[in-house]
């Protein structure tokens, strides 16, 4: 198998179930159009913001500086910025991911690249603040602390599951990023 066609093998394979589903169940199929309409227009809206930032974030700060603030050894004030960062991050979780490619990029260690990611899908400043309105200030901030808790340990579990030459792969590949 050529290379390209291995590379989108499983968006054609989707594709194909798509068209299959939209043939086999006609009464489905006006809401599962809409529902794709739906969310590229959603993704069309959200990816291109976010990949300006990211250009942006990439060439503005050193590697250097993104070495010694969130870089293997950086302590808690690595693990402070990554939860700040993912925790005033805009946008959907998949958002993350290209953000955590380019952390990666700069020297970031795998633990606050964990904990960012962490931080983006669970402690959103304007998540917090909706629920301190709708749920009270109590669940909120107990949830916030749960859910910091937990990042950190399922970051370091993570951590030691991964294997180092898989993290080296994964590093490698975000190198080559552009």
């Amino acid at each position: 198998m050529n290379k390209s066609f291995k590379r989108y093998l499983s968006t054609i394979v989707i594709s194909l179930a798509f068209i299959a589903f939209i043939v086999f169940f006609p009464a489905w199929r006006d809401k599962a159009v809409t529902s794709i309409f739906f969310q590229t227009k959603t993704m069309l809206l959200v990816i291109p913001p976010i990949f300006i930032l990211l250009g942006l974030f990439d060439v503005w700060i050193p590697r250097e500086k993104m070495t010694r603030y969130m870089g293997t050894g950086s302590g808690f004030k690595g693990t402070g910025l990554a939860f700040l960062l993912g925790s005033f991050a805009a946008g959907p979780l998949y958002g993350a991911f290209p953000f955590a490619a380019v952390l990666m990029k700069k020297g970031a260690s795998f633990t606050n690249i964990l904990i960012f990611i962490g931080a983006w899908s669970t402690t959103k400043i304007p998540m917090l603040l909706f629920e301190m309105a709708a749920l009270g200030k109590r669940f909120a901030l107990s949830r916030l602390a749960i859910d910091i808790v937990g990042i950190i340990i399922i970051a370091g579990a993570i951590k030691l599951a991964v294997p180092k030459k898989e993290m080296t792969r994964l590093y490698d590949q975000a190198e080559q990023i552009d």
